[in-house]
């Protein structure tokens, strides 16, 4: 068990990387989050974001700070993870199209246009690619993908999955109250 490192949740907007943090902090994991988004309709039971993630790039001074935690970060930002560090990578893959219109309903609440559906799942597809096939050559960053799906249909599988791959850290029966299959919106048929 290794609590020096620190476990990231990542994947696309909306792939239900808030209801893996929320699996990881009742689990015995400590979420970093400042709490400052609060739940709403989209997600009920918070965001668990942590703002200072999102300044990465100027700012790393708080990294050692999360060693033995886990935050929430956008894919895009997983590039600026600096190599000083060692990481664990959760991260959450779901059905595109589930993605895209959980994201869709969120703007249109929120009285935003959507762009294109089609130049979204584009550039979402190219951007997975590109980021496979980065972290794959980086040696300081543990992978795992978790189906969001999967998390759902069978937790305790998934939460022992995730278990192994933090090296025991995760309490499996804690971490799988966390699930509440209702809160499963724009599911597509598989």
């Amino acid at each position: 068990m290794n609590t020096d490192e620190i476990t990231i949740v990542s994947g696309l907007p909306r792939s239900g990387t808030s209801l893996m943090m929320q699996l990881l902090d009742s689990g015995g994991i400590p979420a970093v989050t400042d709490n400052i988004r609060t739940a709403d309709t989209d997600n009920p039971r918070g965001y668990y974001e942590f703002e200072q993630v999102k300044k990465i790039k100027d700012d790393t001074s708080w990294l050692p700070g999360t060693r033995g935690k886990v935050f929430k970060m956008v894919s895009q930002l997983l590039y600026l993870l600096p190599p000083t560090e060692n990481y664990k990578v959760i991260f959450q893959e779901r059905n595109l199209d589930e993605v895209l219109d959980s994201q869709e309903k969120m703007l249109a609440r929120l009285g935003r246009p959507a762009a294109p559906r089609d130049e979204i799942a584009k550039a979402f597809t190219t951007h997975l690619d590109r980021l496979f096939e980065w972290l794959a050559t980086q040696k300081h960053i543990g992978l795992l993908k978790v189906k969001y799906a999967d998390v759902v249909a069978q937790p305790q599988a998934e939460a022992e999955r995730i278990n192994a791959f933090l090296g025991g850290r995760l309490n499996v029966a804690e971490a799988m109250k966390a699930v509440d299959p209702s809160l499963y919106r724009n599911r597509k048929g598989s």
